[in-house]
């Protein structure tokens, strides 16, 4: 496990408990030439232990929710709450991964990388730091190359020093928006299989965000599936009984085929 010292954050309670509370959010952002309603009074809660996906057509909205819950950008209406305390700035009880590959310091080896957000946040005793890193390196399958540079990394193994860097500050909730859109399809399927044992061996809390609904099906435990623009809730159902292995599947085509229908608008909206 990650773990090697108490979390200085208020103490965990049980799986299955809610975690995350959104209520209700309105977002809404300038351009140079318009105010763009992003989501209209989004409302779902995330269980300890969740893997609940945001799953819509671009600009439903889902990766601004991200943001929100990361405390970049405050709701219009209504709010977010982590433990019924208000979410209005970032914290360390809200790690993120991005899409992107360059979220890495070009000139830090992969363990300096990991160990950076542990020195600037001051969480951790000095002492602990570098072996948290190691620990959580080698818990993403890194182990061998904690000293090189990022530029030697393919792009999945880059995903992977990200996710490792932010477990090892043992957030409360892990973000992650799209972070295997821009991997091929077989370094993507192994990166969600590989997210997935991470998960089975840490049990940490997920919000992760996807527009493939292959992918929100086999990653997720829940998943709440927006509209178009302005993103609403259009359903939220339970993916506790997919995997993988059950991508050839009837009844995983048959789920396949009612999100699609959702997503399209060709299903009246249901909670599962």
């Amino acid at each position: 496990m990650l773990a090697v010292r108490p979390n200085p954050l208020p103490a965990a309670g049980p799986a299955g408990a809610t975690l995350l509370s959104v209520n209700g959010v309105t977002l809404q952002y300038k351009t140079r030439d318009r105010l763009v309603t992003a989501t209209y009074r989004v409302s779902f809660d995330v269980a300890r232990e969740d893997r609940f996906i945001l799953l819509g057509p671009s600009g439903c909205g889902k990766s601004t929710l991200l943001k929100c819950v990361a405390g970049f950008m405050t709701p219009t209406e209504g709010d977010m709450r982590l433990e019924g305390r208000i979410i209005d700035r970032p914290g360390p009880d809200r790690m993120m991964v991005f899409q992107e590959f360059d979220q890495l310091m070009p000139w830090m080896t992969v363990i300096e990388n990991v160990m950076f957000p542990m020195r600037r946040t001051g969480r951790f005793p000095g002492s602990e730091i570098r072996d948290r890193a190691r620990r959580a390196t080698e818990k993403v399958g890194l182990g061998r190359f904690q000293d090189v540079h990022p530029h030697q990394l393919s792009g999945g193994m880059k995903q992977r020093v990200a996710i490792a860097r932010a477990l090892a500050m043992e957030p409360q909730i892990l973000l992650m928006d799209e972070p295997f859109a821009a991997l091929d399809a077989l370094t993507r399927r192994r990166m969600q299989e590989e997210l997935l044992q991470l998960w089975d061996d840490v049990r940490f809390t997920l919000l992760f965000v996807t527009h493939s609904i292959e992918e929100a099906i086999i990653l997720g435990s829940r998943i709440l599936v927006l509209t178009p623009h302005p993103g609403q809730v259009r359903a939220e159902l339970d993916a506790t009984a997919y995997s993988h292995e059950h991508q050839g599947d009837a009844d995983f085509m048959a789920f396949t085929r009612k999100i699609n229908g959702m997503l399209f608008g060709t299903e009246e909206t249901a909670h599962d």
